[in-house]
């Protein structure tokens, strides 16, 4: 039915106040499993340093009644260490914000510094995972932390045909990434697990992406058989939380910060943080009609004994 003649409409009206409601929404994700799991020591120095140690293979022990004893030769300790890197971001706000009625939030840079607190984060967890190998910096170039590719090399599987090798696994070199990628799948990682059992290590949580993760719920269990649920639960299940195997019990943790084609099999307890300097808001020198604050964090990552864990490299991520 048509409008009346000279009806005045909400097309013609002036005045009308903004409807705008007063909160933010925002769903990005924030989520650091590895940095929160990571058990934070104090550190002292730029670089973190810390030892390590082995028990000799077995061997036939049997000796004569009554013969001399000599003592036989000894491995020393193994140090490493890890560089703190700095994590740093800034913002500016003009004066004035002070005057300004805002949806949302009372004041702009009380929500930008909880942005930055929750991104610089997220920039750590991504440098944790990070194929990068330490380095001490200088006054053009910053420190760099090794993160965790860059130390694991005993229990590893990887496409090793066309270059790719473990670094060192002491965080002084990277991995060479050059591997034809190829599947992930449970054969590699059963390979992985016995390696580390072999080698003493108790892995208890598998950092992995999401489409790493979709390959794992292939993974099949006492002859392929899967508790069902009944019709009347009116649900479907495609999980695995929790992985058994002979050499042990992991929790599968989806992750977006890792590289999505290295799975790492890890002993929680056996990787920490290095802490130098813990993550500080700070205001800066005043230049102007502006306020500036920094959000700033120092940190490594500290491998405790890289035999704990392991790592499935070059996957396909497609």
């Amino acid at each position: 039915m048509a409008q009346p003649t000279n009806t005045l409409d909400s097309y013609d009206v002036r005045g009308i106040r903004e409807d705008l409601k007063d909160i933010i929404y925002d769903i990005s994700p924030e989520e650091t499993p590895f940095y929160t799991k990571s058990a934070k020591a104090k550190a002292t120095n730029t670089l973190h340093e810390w030892q390590t140690d082995a028990l000799r293979s077995s061997a036939d022990n049997a000796h004569i009644e009554g013969g001399d004893t000599a003592p036989e030769a000894r491995a020393v300790t193994t140090r490493l260490g890890n560089y703190s890197q700095i994590f740093k971001n800034a913002v500016a706000i003009p004066g004035t914000d002070d005057g300004l009625n805002k949806a949302g939030r009372a004041r702009e840079m009380a929500y930008q510094v909880l942005k930055i607190a929750k991104e610089q984060k997220l920039d750590i967890e991504k440098a944790l995972f990070a194929n990068q190998a330490r380095s001490a910096g200088s006054s053009v170039a910053p420190r760099r932390l090794a993160g965790v590719p860059a130390w694991l090399t005993t229990n590893t599987v990887f496409q090793s045909g066309n270059g790719g090798a473990d670094p060192t696994g002491d965080g002084t070199n990277a991995r060479t990434d050059d591997g034809t990628p190829t599947a992930f799948d449970q054969t590699k990682f059963d390979a992985v697990m016995q390696a580390i059992w072999l080698a003493g290590g108790k892995p208890d949580t598998v950092y992995l992406s999401a489409f790493q993760m979709n390959k794992a719920l292939t993974f099949t269990g006492n002859n392929n058989q899967r508790s069902n649920v009944t019709a009347a639960d009116e649900k479907v299940i495609k999980h695995m939380s929790v992985y058994v195997t002979p050499w042990g019990t992991v929790e599968f943790m989806a992750t977006r910060e890792n590289r999505s084609r290295d799975v790492f099999i890890m002993q929680d307890d056996m990787w920490g943080v290095g802490v130098l300097r813990a993550t500080r808001n700070t205001e800066l020198a005043k230049t102007g009609d502006s306020e500036k604050r920094q959000v700033i964090t120092e940190l490594t990552l500290i491998c405790k004994n890289e035999k704990s864990s392991g790592g499935i490299f070059d996957s396909t991520v497609v």
